[in-house]
Parts: structure tokens; C-alpha cells; sequence
């Protein structure tokens, strides 16, 4: 029995739904800050007079909340002001728009669900001073309600409701299967949602009155900040009661006293045969929902709307009313007036009905998605990625037209929803999405290249090269634009307001779905050397991935190989650090400086080199010992080297000072041996010491003469404590963060700091914090240079959830530290985990907040982030403006940092090993290598931690094994650049390869081919991809029909057609195309080698480099083979082509492939492999074996599939193929007879989309994904019973993935060490996913399984799950109302297996402890699979 386990290696990002809301701070808050944040974030500390205006104008900015499958992120939009028009500085680099410079989106959380997000809205009750809340929707019939909890810095369900199961039957009608999902709305007042369950089930949704809901005010934290909406009771109206038949849309409309909700249905269905005769078939009807009676009377309705309505907008106030968007009108209804709008020749009125206004130019609306960027004006983004802008033009209340007007070519949108009054966001599954800034009535003189040359807002980064320069002087015609008068409605309101907007895209989120097909090869800088785990990040994904225009080729890959630029071989190297030296004389700027002085620590001596790599031996530098740490002291003018016996301060490369630390362990009463140091952290002007004996000791320097002094904190001294690990944390920056988590200072850093930041010195104002771990497990933060305890938290090593100040709260049963009761029964494996290295850090970025990493000795990384909460005080002391606001400066150094919390932070890194051994720090953090900033971990498993948006992107190393020593390098030959030390004594310099973009979940690089990709393949010997492009062309109809029908057919529609004006009309076609690309070795850019065109209606359905063997020459040939289809319509019978290329041998032939065989046949050519030196060829309904001559294709057997075939795999001399509705079959080829024989299928209907085999030991199995996005696993047993004497395949496991698999890749998995009887033939499956996602599915052994799957079972419980959602519900087998026998669930799932590391330590070792294991060994298994499958 085999046994697998599942593992999402990338998670989707396709986005499915985008909303707008007031999450994280209600817009009152965010009006108060805004009219700050001028104050606080200018550097220089003159606060130019338009930068508050500029806030003032943009106005508060909700938070983003985006959807991607089972992916739910917030997202904060974070502005960077124009500080002032005068210097130019800022405005030479992007463009200026309503005084904002640029704009980014911020990560303020995100959790992966267990269950797919089928509809979400966002629950506004429209006042300043609440919160909003997001409803989900969940199949079949689950609705969630999160809100933003202050005090964990996170979502947290308020109230879930569900309508599922046996008391909930009758809703189904007896119904299994529903065409669409749940469909939740809210009504734009906040009084009540409304989801749409079963077709026609409507449930409201009633919100609860301020203070009131199902909540239990248990917590008195709650109180302090402001109130989000809640539920508070629901009942359902069942539709078929009020006589509508199918629902195609609702919505609430404003401007009433109750909520009313109109609602968009079909009274008797038409179809396309009928519409000639039966077209108006729509109508919309609206009911005013009273809560309290229950009752819902129909106040208005309006009927005989196109059949082809699909979607309802409710006009903002003051118009109000409603919008109905048809494919090819737009109607305006309210209780008194209507109009509507034509927008091609295809739209028929009603007869009798006024004459319409139709619109100047032809477009078709359907699949649109609109949102309002003002009041009346709504943009549409249409199904081919145009901005259309259409206005309301109204007088007083009535609407007289309706105007629409092309805007820009853009993104093909999924979604799109307006943030605040000045950016929209465009979500996409097909590209990019886009954070993209508006602006009414700048004109258009003011940004000429905007308007011209950046016509399409696309999104190919990078952004600097897109937003064209403006010059500065333009700014201040920007600045004074006054504002338009459409906001008073008085006057009726022009259309020229929607002329005059003018957009630019401020941010983009990469997207890689939807991934049809991929490929894997080798990447440019692989190294052909490489064994082992550093083989595989020899490898990369090539992907199709996007559509239409969006199409792109995605190069993925898991691991980072960075660009050598020289290496050097350097054993028993145990450090490296590069510092920089500043004369007094060469000023430069800080964030360029290059780099002076590389210092290598060998295991007995250091070597320095300088700033061009000479390394000189004529240095003071302690040459003949080991260094410890070297760093920069009193900006960046002097060097300090601490070895273990002292230390040295250098002014370039003259000693100034020496100390050594003998003398001053004797003035400690301690006896007058020399205490050597351990480990050193340095923050300008302080350098801390861990000495060898647990205690610390403090270098104070003096900036008036450039020199150190040694003290030994005394609070340290009378403690027996000793000192596991400590660091520096320098609170950097306009705005010293921690400041502002005291207990009184709310404000008080702002002010204090606007003053003294004036004289260059900015850095010395930073307030320097000490972090100490005692062995205890207990974490403290001190003041430096008084040591005065701040903050406090005992067992920091458990990582419980939240962490907060120990001394200012009761013991709450909120916060998670551990009783010490549980913690004394697993004390001892509890006591063996230690933190062996601290660091601390703010990355740059205004509103960033700082991170603390914790290393422990069995190699987690505990990570959490900072955020402040006060739950002490009352709501007086945080408003922004308090009156004790600016007096607290002096005594703000009294109190502890009460209101600062940490939360935990969830980090996928691999490197578990036991890490005692390795003593040298691990923790490097950088600000800038290939502009990007983050930390990188040193060890046997080496992993970059990039910090993007807020978020952590993990990105192992794998390419050299163990490194001991890592640093940054900025100089003349090496931009921005690293260097390390390999274990293996090899000393390199490197950059990040710049063609990739690392803010993903794994680094890619995408190239745009303006056309949708099909399938990729990859030539090994040459490095090539063919893959198949379709590029949409526009084409005459006449010219389509006639050659698509026969040729005396086409003399009728000849005759048909030439009346009016039909020949102008345009049709667009999809032309096909095969074009062989290449990765150019130095440069890293793809390029078209070759194209291969098809011929008109000819569609390339597969391409695969196959093996023949030529039966004239008795040789193996490699060619590239190629199956189509014509597409002509159902008249005419279908046939496809089967092509054959080869590759030229020679460098500089004209061609890189010639054709050496083609040939039609009936049936499209679906599918194609070569099989023991023969071609299986899928054509129609017919699988045939063809062998090669050379010449020649002839067939040798054949088989007979059910009805087209999807996918065929080939192993040995066993074929699987998936058919499109039949479910999948298993046949075998024999020589002797040259027959294909069947040897057993699935009688199951099943549609698939991918199949594969799944090898583990001699043991194989045939994977099949379906349209209902499940996993299934078979066997073939014709010794079983039940398996009909050997016909029949056999379930092994079932699985819901959630997402369609559209690609499955066969990839064989390393053996691990830890399993002498390892199996080495073991192959895991790679697949990748419709929405973005990437995951494998891989063999287990038994033991592994069993232990797993009780744990899983026993997490099931144990963790609290967002939404309330039931992780083993999710993973079940959805069959979708057809008949299914359940299969055995033998597939363990390592999305819910990844929450036990985020447990606290004690848990762990109770559910171990439950289970019948240790933790040691669940993370061990862990971390073997891990390294199993880390392919790339």
C-alpha cells in the first residue's frame, strides 16, 4: 500500500474578488492621521505648505482587501506626499498627482482558509467612527463575519452562520447541485446583508445596533477601539414565493429609509435559437426590507429588459437608483424615471418604446466589471481590458442621459473596486492587478507622456521606466488646479469631468496564473557540477501562465542562484564583514556610500582587504587573532574590530584606540582572569559583548573625541541569570517607533523629533534599545545606556502567539504564556530549546513596524512583528490630539512600553537541523542588495528572508551547501551586491540576478508574448522552449464566413450579405502559432528564435519533443511533433494535422527547425508521446501507434477511446490517457503481437484535466485531476475481488486540491538521509493550478503516514481556524451531485500539518506527547519531506 502527501508549494494568486473597507481604522482615525503625517514624515523638518493640503485632498484611504481562492489578504495603501514643489528632487522621478508622489500597498495581514472564498462584501454602515467588517460567503451555504481586533493585530471572527445540514434540507428543494455559489451583498447604510443560497433562497442578514451583537462583551479590551459592524440575527425569504424563477443579480439601492433590495431575474428563460421572437425577458423588481416585521412589500418593478442583463449597479447618492448592465445597453431605472443607452447594432427595444441614444463607437459590455469613481461617474473594465468612463448626467434628482465615453486599454479584470476618492484597484486571474491613482480635472496639457506614450496601463514593471518623467516646473499648475464644480448640485453636471481624469499606475501585485502548462529546464547560470540538494536549483519552471494580450511566459523558480562575479578560495574562513570609512572631509550620501574595507576572520587570524580587494597586510588591524564583529562607530568616521580578547578602534586604517577586556572583569570582584567575548552587536555609538561566562559587557562611545569605554551593567551582575543570547535594536529614523508604545507618549516622538533633526545628525537621536534571552526562556528589552528594564515577557522560547510587557498587565488568560504546571511535565525536552541568536529590526518605509527573530538551537526561527495596543487606558489617552500630548517628553523615559505587543508571524523556512554545533551568528540583515532589504540565515540550510510590502518572501539557497559567513558589498565593480563563504572554503562574490522579481511567493520573471500561451516544452539539448501562442486578430466578417463554409454555400451568403452595412462588421479570430524561444545565457532575456505559423482556422492543440526510432537507419531521432485541429464550426467534420520538425545540428543554419513530415487526419490531434521509439498519437476518438521510417509515418496498432482524449503519460510500455468526460483508462503495449491492450479503467464519469503516474519504489499509481477541482489516486489490482477480474482501477486516495489542476509533471524526489532502506526510484508530481498555485502531491512511507495522519487529526481540534471553516469538510471528495462511492482518504495534508510549528512550544509537546511521538521527531519528518521535494 502507498501513501501520499499533499503540499502547496506556491499559493494562488489569481485574484478572484477585490472590496474596499475601513478594516484596520474607521475613516475618522484615518482623517486624523492624514492631517498628521506631513508633521511626522518629513525628514528635513520643514513642512511645506502643500503637503497637508495634498492629504486633505486625497482624503482618508480605506484598506484593500483582496481574495485569491482560499488566500485572504488586507492590504493598507500607503502615500508618499510631495514634500515641496522647490527642490525638485523627488518630483524628477515619478509622476505628481493631486501632491502625491506614489503610492504602494502594504500587507496588514493575510490567512490561508480552509475552503474557497465563493462571494465577499464589506459591511459599512457609512459613519465616521465605526469599523467595517467583511462577510464571506463559503459553499454551500456558510457565511463568515471577520473584523480587525486591535489587540492580536489580526482578523477575528465575529459571528458565522450556516445553513447546511439536516435542518436546512428543505432550502435545497431536493436539489444536489447549484450553477453558481453563494452571493452575499450589503447594504451600503450597514442595517443588513443579504446572501443569495440555492438558487433562490435570500437570507437577511441584520445587523446588529452599536454595543449589541452575538458577541458576548466578555472582554473589556474591546471597548477601547472604535466599534466594528456585527450581525446579529438572520431569517430567509424563500424567492419561489414572490413567483421569480432564476436570479441573475441583486442589489440595495441608496436613498431610502428602510433598506430596499432590487433584485434582477429572468420570468421565462429564452435562448440564442429564440431571440428573435423572445428577447425581452428580464425584469427587475424591488422590495423594501422591514427586519423587525419580517416583511419584504414590492414597492416598485419594471419589466421588459434584455435577456441578456446580467449585472445591477446602485447608483451613489444624490442620484440614486439603479444601473442594469446588459451586453450590449445600459438601462436607468429609479421609482420615477428610466433611460437607457445602445452600444452596438445587436441591442433590440421593445416596441413602442422612445428612441434610445446609442453610443458613437461599438463595444460589448458583457462580463464587465464596474465600479463608481465619483458620484456619477462609473468605469467600466471590459471583457478585452478597455476603460470605459460612463457619467450620469442628471438635473436636481432626474436623469436625463446617460453618456460613455473609451478612457485606456488596460488589464483583463476580474474585479475592480475604488479605494477612497483617488485610487481604484483593477484584480485580475489573467494578469497583474493594478493599484492605479485618478484624478478629475487635471488637464491634459499638465501630462503630455502620461496621455501619449503610456496609453495602455499595463503592468510590465519596472515602475520607473513607466511613469514617464515630468518636468518640475509643471508642479505648480498641478498643485493649484481648483476644484471642479460637479460636487454641488445645483448646477447639472458636465461631462467634461470625465474627460479631463487622468490615471497612473502607482502598484502592481504579480500574478502567475492561470498556469495551462510547463515546462522544466535548466536555468542559464546552472551549474553542471552540482550533486545532490544543490542539483535542483540547477532547475526552473517555465510556465503559460495569462491570457489574450496579458499572455506571459513565467520563469519560475524556488531557489536563488545568485550571479557569480568572481570566487576565491579561502578555507577556514569563519566571518566576513565589509564597513565603510568616512574621512571628514568626502561627504556622500548616506544611501550610496560604497564600501571601504572587506574584513575576513580566519579560524587563528583576520585578514583585510581594501576598498579594490588588495588585501594589505601594513593595517593596525589585529591581524593575529580571530574577529568576532566589525562595524562602523560615530557615522560611519571610525572602524571598530572586536576580537575575543579587546578591541580596536580604527580611523581608516590607523589604530586610534585599544581595549582590552582583562582589567575590567577584576574591578568586578570576579577573580583577574581575562574573560574573553563570545559575540558582539554593534549600534552606533554603543557595541554590546556576550562573554564566554553568560554575562554582557557594554562599549560606550564618545562622540566628542571618537573613543570607546568598557562597562559592565550592574543590573546584570546580582542576577545568577545567565545570558543566552542578546542584540542591539537602534530605533532609526524620523520617528523613533518604540517610542510611541509607551504608556503616555502617544505623540509625543513627532514633536520631540521635528526639532533636532536638522543637523545631519539625525542618527544620533535614535533611541538604542538592548535585547537580552536569559536561559530562563525570559526576554527583556532595556534601555541603553542605563539598563532599565522596558519591556518584559517570560518563556519567549515557547513563541507563544502574542507577546506582551509582562509588569503592566494582569495576567490575562488572553495572552498565551504557558501555566507552569503543563511546562513541568515535558520539562526536560522543553529545557534542552534555547535561543541561540536575537536580532531586532525596522525595515525603511514610514509606517513599518519593527520585527524580532529569534533563533533557537534546534533551528526554528521564531519571527514576530511589533504593533502597539494599549488595553490599559481609556480612549482619552489615544486620541490623536490629547492635551498631554507634547509634555510627556520628559517623563516618557520613566515608563515601560506598555502598550507594545508582538505577534507571531508564521515563516516557512526548511533549515531544521541541530544547530548547536554551528556557532558562528547565522542572522544577517541587509538594506539593499539588488534593491531589495530584508535578512538572510546563515547555516547548513541557507535561506534569504526578503521583506516586501510588510511580508515576508522565503527563498532558500540551495546552490552551495552550508555557508558560514555572509555579508553585503556595495563598491565599483559590484552594484548592490553580497558576498559569502561556502563551507567548503570558497569565498564568492555575487548579485541577486536582476531579472527576477522576489516579491512572490517564489522569484519570477516574466516575459509578455501579447498573445495567450497554450502549451510549453522543453528541448534539452539546445535549451529551447517551443510553446504554442494564439494572438487575437481582427479580421472582415465576409471574409470568416466565406471560408469557413463550403465553397457553394458561400455563393448564398454572398448574396446574403452584401445588403447594408454588414460588410464593415469585424470578427476577431485566434491565429496559432509554435514559436521556439530561448533564455539568453549573459544577458537573461528570452527571445523568439523561430516562429512556426498554422494555417488559417488552425489550431495547435499539443507540442512535445519525442524520441523515434528510425527503422531505416536503426537510429534514435529527436524531434519536436505537433498536433492541430482545424476549427470550422459544427457543419463541417473535423480533421487535424500531425507535423514533424527537426532540430538543425549546425550553429548558423538559416533555419533552427525544418519539417520533415506532415499529414491530416480525421479527429483533431489532441495529444501526442513517443512510446519505446514510436508515436502514440490521440486523434479524434482513436489513439494510434505510428513507427518512423525516416520518411514516413506508419501505423502499427491502434485503440479505440470513448470520446476525445485529454492527456496521455507513458511509462515503460504502459500507457494512460484521460478522456474529457470518461474518466481515465490503462492500457499496455505488447511487441510480439503489436497490439494495444486494455487493462483497466475507471467506470466512473469523471471530466479530466491532467493525468499522470505516480511511482513510489515498484509500486505505481495513476493520478487523475477532474473539473471539480478534486485529486484522485488509483491502482491497478487484478488480484483484488473488487476490482471485476483486473477491469477495474481501484480508488487508493481522494482529495479536494480547491483548484482545477491543469498540469501534472513527474519529477523524481531525493532521497533523504534519515532512511537507510529509502527507496531511491520515488517520484513526486508536481502540478500546477487554474488560479496561480503550484503544489506536489508526493509518496510517504507507512510510519511517516501514520504518525501524520494522527497528528492532522489531533490539529483538526487543536487550532483555532479562521471563518470557523473545518479543514477535513474541505478535503473531502466533492462529487457535485453526481454519484460517487467514497475512497479511502489516504493522503495527508501539509496545509493543515503547517500549523502545528505555529503553536507554542508547550502545545507541541502535548499533542506530540498525546499522539504517542516527541516534536523532535514530527519536525523531523517535516523537514525530510521538505528536502524531498524542494525541486527547484
Amino acid at each position: 500500500m502507498s501513501y501520499a502527501a499533499y503540499k502547496m508549494m506556491h499559493w494562488p494568486t489569481g485574484i478572484d474578488y477585490c472590496a474596499a473597507g475601513f478594516i484596520t481604522h474607521s475613516p475618522a482615525e484615518a482623517a486624523a492621521f492624514s492631517s498628521l503625517e506631513p508633521s511626522i514624515s518629513c525628514p528635513e523638518g520643514d513642512v511645506d505648505s502643500a503637503a497637508p493640503r495634498a492629504a486633505q485632498r486625497v482624503g482618508p484611504t480605506p484598506n484593500l482587501v483582496v481574495v485569491a481562492a482560499n488566500v485572504l489578504e488586507v492590504y493598507a495603501v500607503r502615500t508618499d506626499a510631495v514634500m515641496g514643489a522647490q527642490d525638485g528632487g523627488p518630483s524628477s522621478t515619478a509622476a505628481i498627482l493631486d501632491g502625491i508622489s506614489g503610492a504602494r500597498l502594504e500587507l496588514v495581514c493575510y490567512y490561508r482558509l480552509h475552503g474557497n472564498i465563493e462571494s465577499m462584501a464589506v459591511l459599512s454602515d457609512g459613519t465616521d467612527n465605526t469599523r467595517d467588517s467583511i462577510a464571506l460567503a463559503f459553499k454551500d451555504a456558510k457565511i463568515a463575519c471577520l473584523e480587525f481586533d486591535d489587540s492580536i493585530n489580526g482578523l477575528r471572527t465575529s459571528s458565522m452562520h450556516c445553513f447546511e445540514g439536516p435542518d436546512w434540507l428543505h432550502l435545497k428543494r431536493g436539489r444536489e447541485s447549484f450553477a453558481c455559489g453563494p452571493i452575499i451583498k450589503a447594504d451600503p447604510q450597514g442595517r443588513c446583508g443579504a446572501a443569495l443560497f440555492y438558487g433562490l433562497q435570500m437570507i437577511i442578514l441584520k445587523a446588529a445596533q452599536v454595543g449589541q451583537s452575538l458577541v458576548g462583551e466578555d472582554e473589556p479590551t474591546r471597548m477601547l477601539s472604535s466599534a466594528a459592524v456585527r450581525i446579529d440575527s438572520s431569517y430567509v425569504i424563500d424567492l419561489r414565493h414572490l413567483e421569480m424563477n432564476h436570479i441573475k443579480d441583486f442589489t440595495f439601492v441608496h436613498g431610502y429609509i428602510e433598506p430596499v433590495l432590487v433584485i434582477l431575474h429572468e420570468q421565462e428563460p429564452t435562448w440564442a435559437g429564440r431571440i428573435s421572437s423572445k428577447n425581452q425577458t428580464c425584469m427587475i423588481s424591488a422590495f423594501s426590507i422591514s427586519m423587525s416585521l419580517k416583511q419584504h412589500p414590492m414597492i416598485w418593478s419594471s419589466a421588459k429588459l434584455p435577456h441578456d442583463a446580467y449585472q445591477l449597479l446602485a447608483v451613489p447618492p444624490p442620484i440614486s437608483g439603479i444601473l442594469v448592465i446588459c451586453a450590449n445597453s445600459i438601462h436607468y431605472h429609479s421609482q420615477s424615471t428610466s433611460c437607457s443607452l445602445t452600444l452596438n447594432s445587436f441591442s433590440s427595444q421593445p416596441d413602442g418604446s422612445p428612441e434610445t441614444l446609442k453610443t458613437s463607437f461599438h463595444v460589448e459590455l458583457d462580463a464587465a466589471k464596474a465600479t463608481w469613481l465619483s458620484h456619477d461617474i462609473v468605469m467600466f473594465s471590459s471583457k478585452n481590458g478597455e476603460i470605459l468612463l460612463l457619467t450620469v448626467v442628471y438635473d436636481g434628482r432626474a436623469v436625463q442621459r446617460l453618456d460613455l465615453m473609451k478612457s485606456k486599454a488596460s488589464i483583463l479584470s476580474l474585479g475592480a473596486t475604488t479605494l477612497g476618492s483617488s485610487f481604484f484597484f483593477l484584480g485580475s486571474r489573467l494578469a497583474d492587478s493594478l493599484l492605479v491613482q485618478f484624478s478629475f480635472g487635471v488637464p491634459t496639457s499638465v501630462l503630455p507622456d502620461l496621455t501619449d506614450e503610456s496609453a495602455d496601463i499595463e503592468g510590465d514593471p519596472p515602475f520607473a521606466k513607466r511613469l514617464r518623467r515630468i518636468p518640475s516646473d509643471i508642479l505648480q499648475d498641478v498643485n493649484s488646479v481648483e476644484e471642479l464644480s460637479f460636487h454641488s448640485n445645483s448646477v447639472p453636471n458636465s461631462l467634461d469631468s470625465a474627460q479631463k481624469i487622468s490615471f497612473v499606475v502607482r502598484d502592481a501585485l504579480i500574478n502567475v496564473g492561470p498556469l495551462k502548462d510547463f515546462a522544466y529546464g535548466l536555468r542559464t547560470n546552472s551549474d553542471p557540477n552540482a550533486a545532490g540538494i544543490a542539483k535542483q536549483s540547477n532547475y526552473e519552471l517555465v510556465c503559460c501562465s495569462g491570457h489574450g494580450k496579458n499572455g506571459t511566459l513565467s520563469a519560475l523558480q524556488q531557489s536563488i542562484r545568485p550571479d557569480l562575479i568572481t570566487e576565491v578560495e579561502l578555507p577556514s574562513c569563519t566571518g566576513i564583514w565589509t564597513v565603510y570609512y568616512k574621512s571628514s572631509r568626502g561627504i556622500t550620501t548616506e544611501d550610496n556610500e560604497y564600501h571601504a574595507y572587506l574584513i575576513i576572520s580566519l579560524e587563528s587570524r583576520t585578514m583585510t582587504g581594501d576598498d579594490l580587494g588588495e588585501v594589505t597586510e601594513t593595517v593596525d588591524y589585529n591581524v593575529q587573532a580571530s574577529t568576532i564583529a566589525a562595524g562602523n562607530l560615530f557615522g560611519r568616521r571610525r572602524v571598530i574590530q572586536v576580537y575575543a580578547k579587546g578591541a580596536r578602534v580604527l580611523d581608516g586604517s590607523f589604530m586610534t584606540q585599544e581595549l582590552n577586556f582583562t582589567m575590567h572583569s577584576s574591578e568586578s570582584s570576579l577573580s583577574s582572569e581575562p574573560v574573553a567575548a563570545a559575540s558582539a552587536s554593534i549600534a552606533d555609538p554603543y557595541v554590546l559583548l556576550k562573554m564566554v561566562d553568560g554575562t554582557v559587557r557594554l562599549l560606550v562611545g564618545d562622540h566628542s573625541n571618537c573613543t570607546i569605554s568598557i562597562n559592565a551593567p550592574t543590573v546584570f551582575a546580582s542576577s545568577s541569570q545567565r545570558i543566552s543570547s542578546c542584540t542591539l535594536y537602534c530605533d532609526r529614523g524620523p520617528e523613533p517607533w518604540l517610542r510611541k508604545a509607551r504608556t503616555d507618549a502617544w505623540l509625543s516622538s513627532g514633536i520631540g523629533e521635528a526639532t533636532d533633526s536638522n543637523d545631519g545628525f539625525s542618527h544620533d537621536q535614535s533611541d538604542i534599545y538592548c535585547i537580552i534571552c536569559f536561559e530562563s526562556g525570559k526576554l527583556g528589552i532595556f534601555e541603553v545606556p542605563s539598563f532599565k528594564c522596558v519591556f518584559s515577557v517570560e518563556g519567549f522560547v515557547s513563541g507563544s502567539a502574542i507577546l506582551s510587557d509582562d509588569l503592566s498587565h494582569a495576567k490575562d488568560a488572553v495572552i498565551g504564556v504557558p501555566d507552569a504546571t503543563t511546562v513541568s511535565v515535558k520539562k526536560e525536552e522543553a529545557n534542552n530549546i534555547k535561543i541561540v541568536e536575537l536580532a531586532m529590526h525596522r525595515w525603511s518605509g514610514q509606517f513599518s513596524c519593527p520585527f524580532l527573530f529569534g533563533l533557537l538551537n534546534d533551528g526554528t526561527l521564531l519571527c514576530y512583528h511589533a504593533y502597539c495596543y494599549d488595553g490599559s487606558e481609556s480612549n482619552a489617552h489615544r486620541a490623536p490630539l490629547s492635551p498631554n500630548g507634547s509634555s510627556d517628553l520628559d517623563n516618557a523615559s520613566d515608563s515601560r512600553l506598555r502598550s507594545l505587543r508582538f505577534h507571531r508571524v508564521s515563516i516557512d523556512i526548511s533549515s531544521r537541523d541541530d544547530i548547536s554545533s554551528f556557532t558562528r551568528p547565522r542572522i544577517t540583515i541587509f538594506n539593499n542588495v539588488g534593491g531589495y532589504e530584508g535578512l538572510f540565515l546563515g547555516g547548513p540550510r541557507p535561506t534569504w528572508v526578503f521583506v516586501c510590502r510588510q511580508r515576508f518572501r522565503v527563498h532558500p539557497q540551495l546552490c552551495d551547501g552550508p555557508i558560514v559567513a555572509f555579508t553585503v558589498l556595495h563598491n565599483v565593480n559590484c552594484c548592490r551586491g553580497l558576498i559569502y563563504v561556502t563551507s567548503q572554503g570558497f569565498l564568492k562574490i555575487c548579485q541577486l540576478p536582476s531579472a527576477y522579481n522576489y516579491d512572490n511567493y517564489w522569484p519570477v520573471q516574466k516575459v509578455p508574448l501579447h498573445g495567450t500561451p497554450h502549451q510549453v516544452t522543453y528541448y534539452a539539448e539546445q535549451s529551447l522552449y517551443p510553446l504554442i501562442v494564439s494572438v487575437p486578430v481582427v479580421r472582415p466578417l465576409n471574409q470568416v464566413l466565406s471560408s469557413m463554409a463550403d465553397q457553394e454555400l458561400g455563393l448564398h451568403i454572398e448574396n446574403d450579405f452584401t445588403v447594408g452595412d454588414d460588410l464593415q462588421k469585424v470578427y476577431t479570430v485566434d491565429e496559432f502559432e509554435v514559436r521556439i524561444m530561448e533564455l539568453e545565457k549573459p544577458s537573461g532575456c528570452w527571445e523568439t528564435r523561430f516562429t512556426i505559423p498554422m494555417q488559417q482556422f488552425e489550431n495547435a492543440l499539443t507540442v512535445r519533443i519525442v524520441t523515434l526510432q528510425n527503422t531505416t537507419t536503426k537510429e534514435n531521432e529527436t524531434l519536436m511533433a505537433i498536433g492541430t485541429a482545424y476549427v470550422q464550426g459544427e457543419d463541417v467534420a473535423a480533421r487535424g494535422r500531425v507535423l514533424l520538425f527537426s532540430f538543425s545540428k549546425s550553429e548558423n543554419s538559416q533555419n533552427l527547425v525544418t519539417e520533415v513530415y506532415s499529414k491530416e487526419s480525421k479527429g483533431a490531434v489532441s495529444a501526442v508521446a513517443s512510446l519505446q521509439g514510436h508515436l502514440l498519437i490521440a486523434s479524434g476518438p482513436k489513439i494510434t501507434l505510428n513507427k518512423w521510417t525516416g520518411a514516413e509515418l506508419t501505423a502499427v496498432a491502434f485503440y479505440d477511446a470513448p470520446l476525445h482524449v485529454v492527456s496521455l503519460n507513458i511509462v515503460k510500455n504502459f500507457i494512460l490517457f484521460g478522456d474529457i468526460h470518461k474518466s481515465i483508462y490503462f492500457l499496455s503495449w505488447k511487441e510480439q503481437g503489436s497490439q494495444l491492450s486494455l487493462l483497466a479503467k475507471d467506470f466512473g464519469s469523471l471530466e479530466c484535466f491532467a493525468t499522470e503516474f505516480l511511482i513510489d519504489g515498484s509500486t505505481l499509481s495513476l493520478v487523475v485531476s477532474d473539473s471539480d477541482k478534486n485529486l484522485q489516486i488509483f491502482y491497478y489490482a487484478p488480484k483484488m475481488v473488487e476490482s471485476w477480474k483486473g477491469q477495474k482501477l481501484l480508488s487508493r486516495a481522494e482529495f479536494h486540491v480547491g483548484a482545477h489542476v491543469s498540469k501534472l509533471l513527474r519529477i523524481q524526489m531525493l532521497p533523504t538521509q534519515g532512511l537507510v532502506s529509502e527507496k531511491t526510484n520515488r517520484f513526486a508530481l508536481v502540478f500546477g493550478t487554474l488560479d496561480g498555485g503550484i503544489g506536489c502531491i508526493a509518496p510517504v512511507d507507512e510510519l511517516t503516514f501514520r504518525r501524520l495522519q494522527s497528528l492532522q487529526r489531533k490539529l483538526v481540534d487543536a487550532v483555532p481556524h479562521v471563518c470557523g471553516l473545518n479543514p477535513r469538510s474541505f478535503r473531502h471528495f466533492k462529487s457535485n451531485g453526481k454519484a460517487h462511492r467514497p475512497g479511502p482518504d489516504n493522503i495527508i495534508d501539509f496545509e493543515l500539518l503547517s500549523h502545528y510549528e505555529m503553536l507554542s512550544l508547550g502545545e507541541q509537546l502535548d499533542i506530540a506527547q498525546q499522539i504517542g511521538t516527541t516534536r523532535s521527531q514530527i519536525i523531523s519528518n517535516f523537514s525530510d519531506f521538505l528536502l524531498g521535494t524542494s525541486f527547484l
